[in-house]
């Protein structure tokens, strides 16, 4: 569905958060990006959606062929459903606001200031059901717990009807109860409508619960590429004790370089 190919990230810092790689994410996989802080996981899923635009390298789309033009890169966005970390919600929105908000994209920009069509707004509903906010949506999310709010999230990204989804540590804010929850909701919805889901965590044990595929990051590096009964102790031992990746100073390994460089967005390419 989704491939790169020798695709690499170095931010202008100098910090290389992803070294050269090859991967091919099949349709309808629920895969897991598996590693410690400053890994490159999120350099990786960012870069799936050219949120980054790589170093080097190229990215193909089943459909769309190599994302090398603006047309191509919005065509990929607009069908590519992101679930983030932090919500990235609208507080003061009700949880329907907030998922209707992933139809946007579907319109343009004087269409954008008029109500959005029923068949947008039944489609948000319907979302919201999915993951068991229905009774809820009318409600401002700054009001939903942390669990809640992540499921307007999960629906807003639902609500674009997309074929891929990337997940950036949806379920790091969230206690272990809450984040089996979540993550169980979303893995049922995306295998249901055959969603290619790639999802990045922390959690060995989540990543063995759910994943068709774990591949697991070290400073920037592929070091596992199989499934949960493939992943041993001794190649854990690997991902999570590499040493520091080059130019990055040892104390910052564990801390995200999504934080600083990454959180601009990359401009779109030139057509």
């Amino acid at each position: 569905m989704i491939r790169i190919n020798n695709l690499s990230l170095t931010y202008p810092s100098g910090v290389k958060a992803l070294a050269s790689t090859s991967l091919t994410f099949r349709t309808g996989e629920f895969t897991v990006l598996l590693g410690p802080s400053g890994a490159g996981k999120s350099s990786l899923l960012h870069c799936l959606n050219l949120l980054n635009a790589p170093s080097t390298g190229q990215v193909y789309v089943d459909g769309l062929g190599e994302l090398k033009t603006t047309q191509l890169v919005r065509r990929h966005r607009l069908r590519t459903g992101m679930i983030f970390q932090q919500h990235q919600l609208i507080g003061r929105y009700s949880a329907f606001d907030n998922v209707l908000a992933g139809r946007i994209g579907y319109h343009g920009v004087l269409r954008g200031l008029l109500p959005l069509p029923w068949s947008d707004k039944i489609l948000a509903l319907t979302c919201l059901e999915q993951v068991g906010l229905a009774d809820k949506a009318l409600v401002r999310v700054d009001r939903l717990s942390g669990g809640e709010q992540q499921r307007v999230g999960i629906a807003r990204a639902l609500a674009q009807q997309p074929q891929l989804v990337l997940a950036d540590e949806p379920v790091a804010s969230l206690d272990p109860t809450t984040a089996s929850h979540v993550l169980s909701l979303l893995h049922d919805i995306c295998k249901k409508q055959q969603l290619t889901t790639i999802v990045s965590l922390h959690q060995v044990n989540f990543a063995k619960q759910f994943a068709d595929r774990i591949i697991g990051l070290a400073a920037g590096h592929v070091m596992f590429d199989g499934t949960a009964d493939e992943l041993s102790t001794d190649t854990l031992e690997r991902i999570y004790s590499r040493p520091p990746r080059e130019n990055q100073p040892e104390h910052t390994v564990a801390v995200k370089v999504l934080g600083t460089a990454s959180a601009q967005l990359a401009p779109l390419p030139q057509q």
